[in-house]
């Protein structure tokens, strides 16, 4: 039996620009790779092959990042992410997960089984499995999703995006669904 590979994508870089809370304490990437090294290390407990996409010291390409993960033939892709909305401090709160609109099947049951148990561990707003255009959700070859765990644009989410104790719910959250789909496709 072929062993199992997910993808894990702590979205964009290290040196992104203005991808931090607005007043500078998180930068999401901070909170992406935190989350993703807790999903991989999981994963990796349970059997399942792991393989990063983004780098510590550089902001990887999107199209490096779905390259290898095609190139790989990985079963799944998951992208790990912090939300944010407008400029500036804003009400925009709670938890989503992304499919392309022509996603397969699998990339749906992946993210409604992600989505549900993220929101049933970390009891925030249940924004629902949406649809979007993103580039790793359409380039890749095999399910694809985009978690956004929170809002950094929002108070209360940012210091809970900063908080380990978080990160530690979101992730084994997010390794819980990919489980469960692994398990079940």
């Amino acid at each position: 039996m072929k062993m199992t590979l997910i993808i894990l994508d702590a979205g964009h870089g290290p040196n992104t620009p203005g991808k931090r809370s607005p007043d500078g304490k998180l930068r999401e990437f901070q909170f992406n790779s935190a989350v993703a090294a807790l999903v991989g290390d999981r994963l990796s407990r349970e059997g399942i092959k792991v393989r990063y996409v983004h780098e510590a010291s550089r902001d990887v390409p999107l199209n490096e990042r779905t390259a290898l993960a095609n190139r790989l033939r990985a079963d799944a892709y998951v992208s790990i992410h912090a939300n944010a909305h407008g400029n500036g401090w804003s009400e925009a709160h709670g938890i989503e997960t992304y499919i392309y609109p022509q996603a397969s099947k699998s990339s749906s049951v992946l993210a409604s089984l992600v989505q549900k148990n993220i929101i049933t561990a970390c009891q925030r707003t249940d924004r629902g499995v949406k649809k979007a255009n993103f580039a790793v959700l359409r380039d890749t070859q095999m399910p694809a999703i985009l978690v956004e765990c929170g809002f950094m644009s929002n108070r209360t989410e940012a210091l809970l995006l900063q908080s380990k104790a978080y990160q530690l719910q979101c992730a084994r959250a997010i390794t819980f669904g990919i489980l469960c789909w692994v398990y079940t496709k």
